[in-house]
């Protein structure tokens, strides 16, 4: 696996098959499905060939290039259930 990293807080923000193509550019980092904007060079650094901690979510581990941690920021997502449409009368 390889895992995009936030410079400065050891966030790992995205984790990627060690098959997929990661372009790191000045302004932008490239993905076969999306481009990431807000993210280059200059903020982040790829790191390959690393083993997801169990229960990997976006941010929700840091890594600082040998040991994962649970974030301490971090906070679980709340569940929105359905709200079931108006039947009209």
């Amino acid at each position: 696996m390889k895992t995009i990293v936030e410079n400065g807080t050891n966030i790992s923000k995205y984790m990627f098959a060690n098959s997929v193509a990661i372009t790191m550019g000045a302004d932008s980092i490239t993905t076969p499905d999306f481009i990431i904007g807000d993210m280059n060079t200059s903020n982040c650094t790829l790191v390959e060939g690393v083993t997801s901690p169990s229960g990997w979510a976006g941010c929700k581990h840091t890594f600082d290039g040998t040991t994962w941690a649970a974030n301490p920021d971090w906070v679980e997502p709340e569940v929105n259930e359905a709200v079931p449409e108006a039947v009209p009368e």
